[in-house]
């Protein structure tokens, strides 16, 4: 996991922790990262101080973030998400006009998964259609 240090455009700092920088730029490029203050998505990273440390140190770092309870918790996780996705129809980039087709009933009520623009999620929340992101799960570490 990584830590970063943040910061929106209005200069409300905050951290957040992502599996890898690749993880925090696919949440950042779907405006998945929010500043908890104002709650823009217009979030970037700000200068920090590398951490380094020794191989011992990682070893002991990577128990403490991954202790039981978490593992439990993310194991769970893992489960709701694979759930999801096995039973609902992944529609891709077609999501937000797929949601309103079944909202509005000109198509058969079905579970969905597919893409969707923080503009267009909230539009469809403003429409009353119920919506929430999947989360992005880190991959295991060994």
């Amino acid at each position: 996991m990584i830590r970063y240090a943040l910061t929106c455009d209005a200069g409300h700092g905050f951290e957040g922790w992502f599996g890898s920088s690749s993880d925090f730029d696919a949440q950042s490029e779907s405006g998945l990262v929010t500043c908890p203050v104002c709650g823009t998505a217009a979030v970037s990273r700000a200068l920090m101080a590398p951490a380094l440390s020794t191989g011992r140190r990682k070893d002991k770092q990577r128990g403490l973030m991954r202790d039981q309870a978490q593992q439990a918790a993310l194991s769970k996780i893992r489960e709701m998400v694979s759930t999801i996705r096995a039973n609902a129809e992944d529609v891709g980039e077609k999501f937000p006009e797929e949601a309103r087709k079944i909202h509005y009933g000109e198509a058969d009520a079905r579970g969905l998964i597919g893409r969707a623009t923080l503009e267009e999620a909230r539009a469809l929340l403003e429409e009353g259609i119920d919506v929430a992101p999947l989360p992005i799960l880190p991959d295991e570490v060994n």
